[in-house]
């Protein structure tokens, strides 16, 4: 049996893999950014057509560095990206995000809290649009991809999505009128239910539809604040109102209880069809 030298025990080491897989996306994509956004400034291009140029490339840095990086460094097949089964991944992905977002938006129209003022061109849904793909697509390569798939193979698949979940949810304390209850509604809902959709898949293509769908969904088209940022330009002008229980105050619908009831159901049923389909990874001092 082949001993592992020092050096290469540290570098298998799941932290060591995450810290460096971390560093070369981050870097990647932040120097890409910059340099596109010089780049476009040069150019003729509308504002928003500029942002979604932009977005689009730094979305392409993300995808090729952990591809490449993850394939030279782990020595396999990049299978969470594969091309196998996209479509379904996607449309699927989509639909489970725009109906539990519909949802959410649905109880507070319900309870009278929910009214629209009028309706944007469509061109208005460019800027959410952009913000709602890059943030899905980044954030599921570094959390998903990233943080969780590595602690997956040691700690198992529910401690790890309980620590990622909670690690995902306290990265949203730095946004505006966010609060550790909100925070905690964010690793409930968004980081339980996009470790579950990684887990019954293994594909980061479907937590990254949901993703998209849901922040899309919110901001895009009903108006809403995502996560405590300032309101950009959506389909929909509307006025949200009413108990922050059911709107999330000024948090947005994400930091409502409905959000997080119907977000956790949806976790439990792809964690009990993973579950039933053994696509569940136990610890390491399970097996």
């Amino acid at each position: 049996m082949e001993t592992l030298t020092t050096k290469q025990k540290i570098f298998n080491f799941p932290i060591t893999k995450i810290i460096l897989g971390l560093i070369v996306c981050l870097l990647l994509i932040n120097v890409g950014q910059a340099i596109a956004g010089k780049a476009l400034l040069q150019t003729s291009l509308d504002k928003d057509y500029r942002n979604l140029i932009k977005g689009i490339i730094v979305c392409a840095l993300a995808l090729t560095s952990y591809i490449f990086f993850f394939k030279y460094y782990e020595k396999r097949t990049i299978t969470e990206f594969s091309l196998n089964g996209i479509a379904k991944n996607l449309i699927t992905g989509i639909l489970i995000g725009a109906v539990l977002q519909s949802l959410t938006i649905l109880i507070i129209y319900l309870n009278g809290g929910y009214e629209i003022l009028s309706v944007n061109p469509f061109s208005f849904i460019i800027i959410p649009l952009t913000i709602a793909f890059t943030a899905a697509i980044i954030e599921e390569i570094l959390v998903r991809g990233i943080l969780f798939r590595i602690m997956e193979e040691k700690l198992g698949s529910y401690f790890a999505l309980l620590i990622s979940a909670l690690i995902f949810g306290a990265l949203h304390l730095a946004n505006e009128h966010s609060t550790l209850l909100s925070a905690l509604c964010i690793a409930i809902e968004a980081g339980l239910l996009l470790g579950a959709a990684f887990i019954y898949t293994r594909n980061l293509w479907f937590p990254i539809a949901i993703h998209f769908a849901w922040n899309f969904m919110q901001s895009g088209i009903f108006g809403a604040i995502t996560s405590g940022n300032a309101k950009t330009n959506s389909l929909l002008v509307s006025k949200i109102q009413g108990s922050e229980l059911i709107t999330g105050g000024n948090f947005g619908p994400e930091g409502s209880i409905q959000a997080v009831i119907f977000c956790s159901a949806a976790s439990i049923i792809l964690l009990a069809l993973s579950r039933k389909e053994n696509k569940i990874i136990k610890p390491y001092w399970k097996k």
